[in-house]
């Protein structure tokens, strides 16, 4: 039971108190660069989870024989194994996902998000406790990026996941396309989870 706790709040923290995008603004490259569209966004999360995970893995299994003065060098090359696969991936399956995303797959290598949970993590804890943490920060990355593209493409389309969702004289909004865009979305949400972030403390102190 105790076990099923601990696992529990290794998940749980990466979708809400610790989220990679909205409470620790980590791996703001990618968040910020290609969530003009859902299906980058989801893209995206989806290679940064599986990395995370995968990496997270290998770590935790051999946290104990990798020395610890080349500890960082060793996390990237496991890292960088990854990447290389999801990015093999998307250009053989995904091509066009794959030309939109651009250098930022490439760079999931030294997002400090993964290198952050592999020190941090990974690296001091057995392997049920790895995945559970890197399963919760990835898909609570992957949800704040689909968030972000979702507001994005709605008001800078009229579209969401390529699908026509706002008729009539609706004139997109093509500042929500470009980076200022991105920005003033970003922190239009990080408004709104304090605002929801300090409803729930103030429920939680009038019980």
């Amino acid at each position: 039971m105790q076990r099923t706790n601990i696992l529990f709040s290794d998940f749980i923290k990466g979708l809400w108190q610790q989220n990679p995008t909205f409470r620790l603004l980590i791996g703001m490259c990618p968040t910020l660069a290609v969530t003009s569209q859902v299906q980058n966004g989801l893209a995206m999360g989806l290679a940064t989870a599986f990395t995370l995970l995968a990496s997270s893995i290998i770590i935790s299994i051999f946290r104990n024989f990798i020395p610890r003065e080349v500890r960082i060098p060793s996390y990237i090359v496991i890292i960088a194994t990854f990447v290389t696969i999801v990015s093999l991936f998307l250009k053989a399956n995904f091509p066009e996902v794959s030309k939109d995303l651009g250098p930022y797959v490439p760079l999931i290598i030294v997002n400090c998000l993964i290198l952050g949970r592999q020190e941090a993590f990974a690296s001091k804890n057995p392997v049920y406790r790895a995945i559970a943490d890197a399963l919760g920060m990835g898909i609570g990355f992957t949800l704040s990026l689909m968030v972000l593209a979702s507001v994005r493409e709605v008001l800078g389309m009229g579209t969401l996941l390529g699908h026509q969702v706002i008729f009539g004289n609706f004139r997109p909004w093509v500042i929500m396309l470009t980076p200022p865009g991105a920005f003033l979305t970003l922190g239009l949400l990080l408004g709104l989870v304090n605002i929801i972030d300090k409803a729930v403390k103030a429920r939680k102190e009038k019980k």
